[in-house]
């Protein structure tokens, strides 16, 4: 017996285009946020995903004006509470590819509590998170993540807070996916948003990020042109940490301590980003200036369940016990009558 197969409709080549709505885009000439537009733009076509079913989830910020630059669904929410929204989107329609835009200052201040738990809730959605050590939006005070000493409105003298590592933060509240990746690199962009989509989680994705008005060049000394090859560590799965001029110095480590070797040496590490163990990732997470390289890719991913799954699982079952009636939930044994 042959059973025959019903033709399912293709979904409809899409080209960037399709995610460019007629709004004129308004930030700063120069802005790194330009660059990480185009390249989601260029990155949602390949994702076999109908245009109607992306939905893009901002709070407050320069980044936070994305919703109107990508046509889409959207929100354009309020101060940090990007991840409560998008909970309720993700949970009312799990069929939703749902990107939330934030910032250092709008995730990681005001939004901090949200986003902690939507991580470690791992909600299948992607965050986005643009770090440029800064608030741009209102004029350049220091944010959860300029570094000790920074000088601005709000810190005639210099910042007294130690930064907020973003990476950390986020294996902190055990996030299941965790990259970091630059406004400068629009391929790199574009491999780690689909590795975030492609993953089945919450994915947490940090952007190196220039602000020119108000802290500009604040990542020049990482990805500056004199200065990536000897600062810059791209994360390729499977193969040994290396970076400089030809790839000729890498990390192993000495006891628990990284350290710097000739690329020749034994024992330089293998990136696995889907080891077990959270200390690898956390190790990588801590790498950076004035003694190591700052690692680029993706730093940490893992498998298991998603919170919408497990949602959906739960009613699943509760719906097994029947439909229920208004009398019943009105006057059951949950509730009593004050006479």
């Amino acid at each position: 017996m042959v059973t025959e197969i019903q033709n399912v409709p293709a979904i409809p080549a899409l080209t960037r285009k399709d995610f460019v709505p007629p709004n004129e885009v308004r930030w700063c000439p120069g802005c790194g946020d330009y660059a990480i537009l185009n390249s989601l733009q260029r990155t949602f076509p390949e994702l076999g995903v109908k245009r109607e079913n992306f939905a893009i989830i901002s709070g407050i910020g320069c980044s936070s004006r994305f919703p109107f630059y990508m046509d889409t669904y959207g929100f354009h929410t309020i101060h940090g509470r990007a991840p409560s929204v998008a909970t309720g989107v993700k949970i009312a329609n799990p069929d939703l590819s749902v990107w939330i835009i934030t910032g250092d200052g709008d995730g990681l201040s005001i939004g901090g509590n949200h986003l902690l738990h939507l991580l470690r809730r791992n909600l299948n959605v992607n965050v986005l998170l643009f770090n440029n050590r800064i608030y741009g939006l209102t004029k350049g005070q220091y944010s959860p993540t300029s570094p000790l000493g920074t000088r601005t409105k709000t810190s005639p003298s210099g910042s007294l807070e130690h930064p907020l590592n973003p990476l950390l933060f986020a294996l902190g509240a055990e996030a299941t996916f965790v990259a970091r990746t630059i406004d400068n690199n629009p391929k790199h962009m574009v491999e780690t948003f689909k590795a975030a989509h492609a993953h089945n989680g919450v994915s947490f994705i940090e952007i190196f990020q220039n602000c020119v008005i108000f802290n500009d060049a604040t990542w020049d000394s990482v990805y500056g042109k004199e200065n990536r090859t000897d600062q810059m560590l791209f994360l390729e799965e499977g193969k040994p940490l290396l970076f400089g001029k030809d790839k000729s110095k890498g990390i192993r480590l000495n006891g628990l301590t990284p350290e710097v070797v000739d690329a020749t040496a034994e024992g330089i590490l293998i990136h696995q980003p889907d080891h077990p163990s959270p200390l690898y990732a956390h190790m990588l997470a801590t790498l950076g200036l004035p003694d190591f390289p700052t690692p680029v890719g993706v730093i940490r991913k893992t498998e298991t369940p998603s919170y919408d799954s497990l949602v959906d699982a739960q009613m699943s079952k509760a719906a097994k016990k029947g439909p229920g009636t208004w009398h019943e939930l009105l006057h059951g044994d949950a509730t009593w009558t004050v006479e």
